[in-house]
């Protein structure tokens, strides 16, 4: 196994909570039509295309032409979207921001709109601490497309066999590997300790 000396973080649902049920509870009481809701109408094949840089403005003018009853919450989707990310995860802050502090690089690769992900870094200071980020939305590409990692590698001067990747989605771990890199899924933060430990970091 070659030696890890670059680590990458994704950050939702690995440094930071990401829920949108969080304000469509409030907004769609009814948990049969608020599931209805995010499987018809704002759905995740529809959210993940402004993580692939299509704008806001666009992408609600779309669904509203298509679901005109529903205009108002789905501008409620991005409206109260800092909802939806109401807090870090402490303890996976704490090993990122440990690995730092022991001199080793990170970076972070995240699927995340452009504009939301200003917002996060605004809201929550330690992602501004890694060397830097590839964000999707600013290049266009998505996990887990493998020119996505391959661009990160570049961007940062990697090498992929010695680059270990943190996810919460086994798609986007699957898609690390296939790029060359080690990855691991993340579930919570005793694991990831447990995961760094195999390769032989310690936090």
């Amino acid at each position: 196994m070659t030696e890890i000396r670059h680590i990458v973080f994704d950050i939702g649902k690995v440094l930071i909570h990401y829920d949108p049920n969080l304000p469509f509870s409030r907004l769609i009481p009814d948990a049969a039509q608020r599931q209805w809701f995010f499987d018809n109408v704002c759905t995740h094949d529809w959210n993940i295309e402004q993580d692939r840089g299509r704008t806001w403005d666009e992408a609600e003018a779309l669904l509203i032409a298509e679901h005109p009853d529903h205009a108002e919450n789905i501008r409620n989707f991005r409206r109260h979207w800092h909802e939806m990310v109401p807090h870090a995860y402490d303890d996976s802050v704490a090993i990122m921001e440990t690995l730092i502090d022991g001199g080793r690089d990170v970076t972070m690769l995240t699927n995340f709109a452009s504009d939301t992900f200003d917002e996060a870094r605004q809201r929550f200071a330690f992602l501004n601490r890694p060397r830097g980020v590839t964000v999707s939305g600013e290049i266009g590409l998505i996990k887990p497309d493998k020119a996505i990692y391959d661009h990160h590698i570049a961007s940062f001067d990697l090498e992929p066999a010695a680059t270990l990747f943190i996810d919460d989605s086994q798609k986007n771990v699957e898609g690390a590997r296939a790029a060359g890199w080690q990855s691991v899924l993340f579930t919570d933060a005793g694991m990831l300790r447990a995961d760094l430990e195999r390769y032989g970091i310690g936090v």
